[in-house]
């Protein structure tokens, strides 16, 4: 009866949602409203993706970038379109593959042309992204998890790949807590294949497994985990020549063959002094270096952090290994420059971390609601530009 009792308190733990009553937070004061449910959450995120088209067309005069050649749309279309007619040989290669794959599939199944697929998969995977945020920490944190970021609003509706990493990184995880071992490390796995720190969230699986001595699902998760790798390597060692070819052109391109990482900040330093960036691109980089940061160390100080441990090592082990990456990442030109990118999969956590200082009241969510997708529009199309546009009209 004493084992049955604790196995049903440990399914408990593990299914358990991140919500406002969590060790992790307060309860909510009584200015705050109750936790907004999955539906108003949609609700306020397509809203927000609506403003974000509407700006965008007042600002570019059209939507042509949805989709277009913006970020590293070009490449991920262009292995797609070699996926689909499976003519690999000779193609250059660099990005992980992991969503151009998801490009070619939806392009066969559906018919739709490339740049359509990219779209759909985008944003698609955008709206799962927020639905598995909600389900794992709640509708406040899955709000602001929509709103708070420029790149999210530009990679789910101009394109990237970073809302199939946030959706498949996101899936594990729940999957995990639901004790759903095997579909934890598809997920991860997958997850891995569109952006290589997905491995972080295998790790975190394995070192979850392993505390709590459940061997042969330590076992099989791994030998999930290898077999998709094996799977996407072997057509980059059969028509490339080198199973780790998307690496090897990281290493010369973004690495300039050196070592990936180096001290905690001192690419970031490098990125950033002397100052040769707009002022404006400096204070967004450097606001989010600073709270992605901000997050990490109040809950250390509070004791979140170790809370958080408590029951769910794994997300922990993929937060802390990913802060790491982030902050010792070596890549000149983007180690500042595209960090707020690089930190949208740390953004829920944070949030979770910093969750008694958010403004959880329907006046801030309306004016972010607003204005973040307006001004992630006008970073997307350049402010100088819009600025020119709107004087203009004047």
């Amino acid at each position: 009866m004493h084992i049955r009792e604790k196995e049903i308190r440990e399914k408990d733990i593990r299914e358990k949602p991140m919500h406002p009553s969590s060790p992790v937070s307060r309860p909510p004061s009584s200015r705050q409203k109750e936790d907004p449910s999955l539906a108003q959450t949609l609700a306020v995120v397509l809203s927000s993706y609506l403003v974000f088209l509407a700006a965008l067309r007042l600002f570019a005069g059209s939507l042509s970038l949805v989709g277009g050649s913006v970020g590293d749309n070009p490449s991920y279309l262009e292995a797609a379109t070699a996926i689909r007619h499976w003519q690999i040989s000779g193609i250059v290669v660099k990005q992980f593959w992991g969503l151009s794959y998801a490009i070619a599939a939806l392009s066969a199944v559906t018919g739709l042309p490339g740049r359509a697929a990219l779209v759909v998969v985008c944003i698609t995977a955008s709206l799962v992204s927020v639905i598995l945020c909600h389900r794992l920490f709640g509708g406040w944190i899955a709000i602001f998890f929509a709103l708070l970021s420029f790149e999210w609003f530009q990679r789910s509706l101009l394109g990237g790949a970073e809302p199939l990493f946030m959706a498949l990184i996101l899936a594990s995880f729940l999957a995990l807590r639901r004790a759903h071992w095997a579909w934890s490390a598809v997920f991860g796995a997958l997850a891995t294949v569109v952006r290589p720190f997905g491995v972080f969230a295998l790790i975190g699986t394995g070192v979850q497994l392993l505390r709590q001595k459940k061997f042969r699902q330590s076992l099989l998760t791994t030998a999930i985990g290898l077999a998709i790798g094996a799977l996407y390597a072997w057509p980059l060692a059969h028509y490339l020549g080198s199973p780790f070819a998307n690496v090897a052109m990281y290493q010369r391109n973004d690495w300039h063959g050196r070592p990936p990482f180096i001290l905690p900040f001192l690419a970031i330093l490098r990125d950033t002094f002397p100052i040769n960036a707009p002022l404006t691109n400096l204070a967004l980089t450097w606001a989010w270096i600073l709270f992605v940061l901000l997050g990490l160390v109040v809950a250390l100080r509070t004791g979140a952090f170790a809370s958080y441990a408590a029951d769910y090592p794994a997300e922990i082990c993929f937060v802390s290994l990913y802060c790491l990456a982030l902050y010792t990442y070596s890549a000149p030109g983007w180690a500042r420059g595209d960090f707020p990118r690089f930190a949208i999969p740390m953004l829920p956590w944070t949030l979770v971390f910093l969750r008694r200082y958010l403004p959880a009241r329907r006046w801030a969510v309306a004016a972010l609601t607003l204005v973040s997708p307006t001004l992630a529009a006008a970073s997307a199309v350049g402010i100088r530009n819009v600025a020119e546009i709107l004087s203009r009209h004047r």
